[in-house]
């Protein structure tokens, strides 16, 4: 979908219309710098982009011998933001996918220049508990992505499992949640299993296996569950997903086309997580 590196793109300004033919009659007879892959050419507004292939040899020039168009103007658009660091291949599968079926050149930060064509970025679901508002997950994946250590065009869906959403299934009339620190409130009376409370009222509880286990380890008695675990209440289907999961201590857990990290992940677990995740397709197909 892009080059390596924007070190392999070298853009022209031409004064000439940029044409198949004229872009094959300038060419000819050219050489290109050793690390040069790509050509963005630009006359005014319009911008065409191919590659080149040069001859084998040692010097810092060396003649072009053949070339590909990648896109013609019509086919290409030219983005200038200096806030997008070309080189992160998630920050630019994100961009072409506001811009389907074309070839999309950048003018990012620092003026580096790269380009992304038309092709299907990796997809990552996000599947967190809110509230909070962003979920913890979705922020730190986004970290992550912005990080420049994941070299993966990985596109991100974030996708919520709303705790008060759940709450208003439950008929009895009280609600128990585990953590009062979440900022989850409900219209019914509502407790919060980090606070030990004196619980008067038949009660439901909103949380995974462990906050059953520590209730019954409290109150010596069974409490009616509904689940809210990330990892529980994930779609069984081939989409690639990040959850977490109080289970899980440290690190990650790969399960099939889901990973899994601990409920307080950091950056790091959390990048260690997704390169796990699409880069396992890769070891077991080579």
């Amino acid at each position: 979908m892009l080059p390596e590196h924007c070190k392999d793109v070298a853009v022209k300004e031409v004064s000439f219309d940029l044409t198949e033919e004229n872009i094959s009659n300038n060419i000819k007879g050219k050489c290109a710098y050793t690390r040069c892959e790509y050509y963005v050419l630009r006359n005014g507004n319009d911008t065409a982009v191919l590659s080149i292939t040069k001859a084998d040899g040692m010097e810092l020039f060396r003649p072009i011998i053949s070339h590909m168009i990648i896109s013609m103007p019509e086919d290409t658009v030219y983005l200038k933001d200096e806030k997008i660091n070309v080189i992160n291949q998630p920050a630019m599968a994100e961009i072409s996918q506001h811009y389907p079926d074309k070839t999309v050149v950048v003018e990012g930060e620092f003026g580096h220049v790269s380009f992304t064509a038309p092709g299907k970025p990796l997809r990552l679901n996000v599947l967190d508990v809110v509230p909070p508002y962003p979920s913890k997950l979705s922020s730190l994946v986004k970290t992550a992505l912005d990080s420049g250590m994941i070299d993966l065009p990985i596109v991100a869906e974030y996708s919520d499992l709303d705790v008060n959403i759940l709450a208003k299934a439950v008929n009895d009339d009280a609600v128990l949640f585990p953590c009062k620190a979440s900022g989850i409130r409900s219209d019914k009376k509502d407790y919060y299993l980090d606070q030990l409370p004196e619980i008067n009222e038949k009660c439901t509880l909103i949380g995974c296996e462990l906050s059953e286990k520590i209730y019954h380890s409290i109150y010596n008695e069974d409490i009616e569950r509904i689940e809210m675990c990330p990892r529980k209440l994930a779609p069984q289907d081939d989409q690639k997903r990040i959850v977490k999961c109080c289970k899980i201590k440290n690190g990650h857990k790969l399960d099939g086309n889901c990973v899994i990290v601990p409920w307080g992940a950091t950056v790091k677990e959390v990048i260690d997580a997704i390169n796990d995740l699409f880069l396992a397709d890769s070891s077991h197909n080579s």
